[in-house]
């Protein structure tokens, strides 16, 4: 009798097991978890295996998903090249655009980024002009001088216009929006979830080498 529980007691238990491994050795479906970038964008990182988030600071999705994010960016090797591109889907995200990479160019994005997401989704300051960002940049010990010489400057306007071209040859339609090698994207409506998207990229980096350094973004 105790035999027998034993043995029933192990069948139900890979019965429960069964789904769970099922899930774990499927792979995610082109059309369905991810699409492709067709052309391939050209790669920000040429040789590494290239993976892009899109973003928007004003996003709350992006603000959600930050934490898993730094996290899984923080767990990646050393041939894994993560970049944040700031997203323009229209004329009012190309403010915080240019915030991110005047942050980039002077060095202080680290102490930046986050403050900047928590201003806004937290503290619920507007940040909509030059001079509130310019001001919220002084919080954190960056002149003001300093920061709007940088923000009008010729690298920051082409480092903004770039992100531009990759916001719209990508076919991403939201954020946040992950892509990997330029050839492939993906999102958490796609994928399910943003730990199932996070799971995605991993499957996608596994899948290809370095991005080309051929491919060219049109």
């Amino acid at each position: 009798m105790l035999r027998f529980a034993h043995g029933l007691l192990l069948s139900l238990s890979l019965l429960l097991i069964s789904p769970w491994v099922a899930a774990a050795d499927s792979t995610f479906t082109e059309g369905v978890h991810y699409k492709t970038v067709n052309p391939p964008l050209h790669p920000l990182q040429p040789g590494k295996t290239e993976v892009v988030e899109m973003f928007w600071y004003g996003c709350p999705h992006c603000y959600r998903f930050e934490p898993l994010l730094e996290q899984w960016a923080e767990a990646q090797p050393e041939q894994v090249a993560f970049i944040r591109v700031p997203a323009v889907f229209r004329d009012s995200w190309l403010l915080h655009a240019q915030a991110f990479y005047t942050a980039e160019a002077l060095g202080v994005l680290d102490k930046v980024h986050r403050p900047l997401f928590d201003a806004l989704h937290l503290e619920k300051r507007p940040l909509k002009t030059k001079q509130e960002v310019a001001n919220f940049f002084a919080t954190l010990g960056v002149p003001k001088e300093d920061f709007l010489q940088t923000f009008e400057s010729f690298a920051v306007q082409g480092k903004v216009q770039q992100a531009v071209v990759i916001t719209r040859t990508s076919g991403i339609t939201g954020v946040p929006a992950m892509i990997i090698n330029g050839k492939y994207r993906t999102d958490a409506s796609m994928a399910g979830s943003f730990e199932d998207m996070l799971k995605v990229v991993d499957y996608l980096i596994a899948q290809g080498g370095p991005s080309s350094q051929t491919a060219a973004a049109k």
